[in-house]
């Protein structure tokens, strides 16, 4: 390198270095500070549906337990825990081969009544016309046809005891009584089984339809109930509810409320809503941990996003921007209900105000910003 080469980058430096003085030096005298550009949103009534969410539990429409009628050893399980049955399908076999005994021995009580009753009319028919030519008296007639009544009534005892004891044969299969699906079966093969059991043999769930049961509390209750009609008028006009699976998904079928109960609980101030949903493909079992989403309508409210409020000692804030382009931290008051991911505004803002959407509890009252308004069909694009 040359001597004038190492001059000029010498002298280059020398320059830099006096530059950066000069800035470093403004900027501790206290220059202009940089405004920041935030996203904002001029406010305008807005239509949405809400959604109310409840943890409910599901029961099916008709949860049977399934008792022996006899006395006996389980010879068979024809179906497992978990197993869909229709009305009629057998469940359980149980060996008692008493009343196979009883059913042969009423058949053969049958052959010895019919033989009875056979003999009976024999003798009326040949005492009969000896009574009418006056050759014998007519006790002897009434004699016949009292022991031919008898018969009569033997056999048809005869015939009862069959059916009773093929009635008894036919509870050694126990069937389901109904279409749904089977719960657990504490028994097994061998084990000796009566109407007695504590237990029952297992239970079947009528699940082709379903019962979500929540409790609603005692300030949606009574705004549910102030309006106007009866209250089986109300359930009846009642909108259609959803049903959120475990997983989140939302279930295909629509439900209605049926039932709301009396009796407010006094210990957790809450009354109990029973909702029945229909189930054709058996999606939903009994026993089932799910969320009831009931709707409601608001027409021309001011709605926000959640991100463009924040929350501070339990009160909820949103930041408005003046004219001058300057913040103030606004308290307002929502309703319980969400619509999606936005907040509907019942007080503390009004049409017209401008407020950030993001970033808002970093902002302090008076902090001068520079307004980027949004599109409000951007901001509520989830919405509609």
């Amino acid at each position: 390198m040359n001597k004038q080469s190492f001059l000029s980058i010498l002298a280059a430096a020398i320059i830099i270095a006096s530059c950066g003085n000069k800035d470093d030096k403004a900027a501790q005298a206290g220059g202009p500070p940089q405004i920041k550009e935030y996203k904002t949103l001029t406010l305008q009534p807005e239509s949405a549906t809400l959604y109310t969410d409840y943890p409910a539990s599901i029961q099916g429409q008709q949860n049977i337990e399934i008792r022996p009628r006899v006395e006996g050893y389980i010879e068979k399980i024809y179906v497992d825990e978990g197993a869909v049955v229709k009305a009629g399908q057998p469940l359980f076999k149980i060996n008692a081969p008493e009343y196979e005994q009883q059913v042969r021995t009423a058949s053969a009580s049958i052959k010895s009544a019919q033989a009875a009753v056979s003999t009976a009319k024999l003798a009326v028919n040949k005492v009969k016309p000896l009574v009418e030519k006056e050759i014998i008296s007519k006790y002897e007639l009434e004699s016949a046809q009292y022991n031919y009544e008898s018969a009569m009534a033997t056999l048809a005892q005869a015939n009862a005891a069959l059916v009773n004891a093929r009635v008894n044969l036919g509870y050694t299969t126990v069937t389901s009584p109904v279409n749904g699906v089977v719960g657990s079966i504490p028994f097994r093969l061998g084990s000796l089984v009566s109407s007695n059991n504590a237990e029952a043999l297992t239970t079947v769930s009528s699940i082709g339809n379903v019962y979500a049961y929540f409790a609603m509390n005692e300030k949606a209750l009574l705004n549910f109930t102030q309006s106007a009609g009866s209250l089986a008028q109300k359930i009846k006009d009642f909108p259609q509810v959803s049903l959120l699976l475990s997983d989140g998904s939302t279930y295909e079928e629509k439900g209605r409320i049926e039932t709301v109960n009396g009796l407010i609980n006094t210990e957790t101030g809450t009354v109990n809503i029973r909702a029945r949903f229909p189930n054709p493909r058996g999606v939903i079992r009994s026993g089932s941990s799910t969320t009831v989403r009931i709707p409601k309508e608001v027409k021309e409210g001011l709605i926000i996003p959640q991100s463009a409020t924040f929350e501070l000692q339990d009160k909820m804030f949103a930041v408005t921007v003046g004219k001058d382009g300057k913040t103030k931290n606004t308290n307002i008051t929502i309703l319980d209900s969400k619509a999606g991911n936005y907040y509907v505004v019942t007080s503390g803002l009004q049409a017209g105000d401008q407020i950030v959407l993001e970033g808002v509890a970093t902002l302090k009252d008076g902090t001068q910003i520079k307004p980027q308004n949004q599109n409000a069909e951007t901001v509520y694009a989830d919405l509609k």
